[in-house]
């Protein structure tokens, strides 16, 4: 069975009398006639998780959020979409934006926030444009704003505002993205304290994905125990899977958690270009751990499943290299982009960034040793869980995975020897990665 829950194959859906007309802004209405505590245990039910790359139970998020507190609560919506091979929110934001106020509507009611930010990448400045035109309509509907009173005769009204980023990778990590709301540079945060009880100007903050929160109208309308039997029980629901690389029809299809890896490369994006043979699959953004192409048969693309095979679903952009592909090249690139984008904050990222990058390109070049392999690991575990935000674990799992599990690959491309111009007695006189008796002088 085919569902289209977060893009519905609607012509002009984008349009709110569109919108309208097929049901748009009704969950909204039957979400205001629960109490607040209600529209949370129904997300909660439904199993919906996080589709930013946690995969974290949004109703449990939700419930975190105090309740008669009498201080501002905020909503945030991480729209930043920076992840390389990651591209599906912006498909919202262009065909069905309303559908992801509504949902904000929705959210907000919940977690008794009466303010919502949506966070846009600044690259995304079409998108931008689309939603804000998407936002004023719906403002001048009444279902936005003060005009939510007459509009549902309630007393709770909701503003929601677009605030565009600037470029920055690390503005997509949940703590920069409400320092760059706030003005101040895009730095992590330490937790705790957590959002929840310490987000925005120091108030409780719940921040969600584009995608995830666009499935909150559905589940309302159609009840928890609808949505909870879509796709895999542990993570249900549909996803959209962004695929690009080499296949013959790159794009975004929506389709359910459970759905077979191999499935969507040759039945939907109409398998790899001349038949060849595939050598490497990131199955969920860059920062993923790679899967051998020899590993993919039976391979489901749900969270549990992807755990299971060493890797996770992240924002579900799957990537596919055929055997040609050069991956040595592929991870200096990943690489290149995690040393450029690391904010500088903590040693091991800033640091360890650059010195990945560097041995990278002695491999690439073919200018490294075995050994240089085996540093790139050990500098990657360095990293790895020794900063505030996952962007040091994102620039290590790469290295680290794809040398382990392409090891035979790398080693094409690295000597038993090095070979240097140019004498260098203090060098030589340490006890360094590349042995003296593997060292050729010109």
């Amino acid at each position: 069975m085919e569902y289209n829950i977060v893009l519905p194959k609607i012509k002009d859906l984008h349009l709110i009398d569109v919108y309208i007309q097929n049901g748009g802004y009704e969950a909204i209405k039957k979400a205001l006639q629960m109490s607040p505590d209600d529209v949370i245990e129904e997300v909660k039910k439904s199993g919906l998780r996080g589709r930013g790359g946690a995969g974290f139970s949004t109703g449990l998020k939700w419930s975190f959020m105090p309740k008669n507190d009498g201080k501002p609560h905020y909503l945030c919506i991480n729209g930043d979409e920076s992840e390389p091979g990651s591209f599906k929110d912006r498909q919202i934001f262009e065909y069905n934006p309303h559908q992801l106020i509504e949902g904000i509507l929705i959210a907000c009611y919940a977690i008794r926030a009466q303010k919502s930010y949506i966070y846009i990448r600044g690259e995304y400045r079409n998108w931008i444009q689309m939603v804000q035109k998407a936002l004023d309509d719906a403002y001048e509907k009444g279902f936005v704003g003060e005009k939510m009173k007459e509009t549902f005769g309630t007393e709770f009204y909701c503003d929601i505002y677009i605030h565009k980023g600037a470029g920055a990778y690390i503005c997509g990590e949940e703590s920069a993205l409400m320092n760059s709301i706030e003005g101040k540079r895009g730095y992590p945060r330490v937790k705790p304290p957590f959002p929840a009880q310490y987000g925005l100007w120091g108030y409780p903050t719940t921040i969600n994905n584009v995608e995830t929160i666009t499935n909150v109208p559905a589940i309302i309308k159609n009840g928890a125990e609808w949505f909870s039997k879509i796709g895999e029980p542990t993570h249900p629901g549909t996803i959209l899977v962004g695929i690009s690389g080499h296949v013959n029809k790159p794009g975004v299809y929506e389709v359910p958690t459970g759905t077979l890896l191999t499935d969507i490369i040759y039945k939907l994006a109409g398998g790899v270009p001349n038949n060849k043979k595939i050598k490497c699959v990131i199955p969920g953004g860059s920062s993923m751990p790679p899967i051998r192409g020899d590993q993919l048969e039976g391979l489901k693309m749900d969270a549990e499943s992807l755990k299971k095979a060493g890797s996770a679903i992240g924002t579900a952009g799957v990537m596919v290299m055929d055997e040609d592909t050069n991956l040595s090249k592929v991870l200096l690139r990943i690489t290149h982009f995690y040393h450029h984008e690391s904010c500088g904050q903590c040693t091991p990222c800033r640091e360890g960034t650059g010195w990945m990058e560097k041995v990278l390109k002695r491999v690439a070049n073919k200018k490294a040793t075995k050994k240089d392999l085996d540093l790139l690991v050990d500098v990657a575990n360095n990293i790895e869980g020794r900063t505030i935000c996952a962007l040091g674990d994102a620039a290590a799992w790469p290295v680290k995975f794809m040398i382990e599990r392409f090891r035979d690959d790398f080693e094409k491309y690295v000597s038993e020897e090095v070979v240097i111009n140019v004498p260098n007695k203090v060098h030589s006189m340490r006890n360094t990665v590349i042995p003296l008796s593997e060292i050729k002088i010109k």
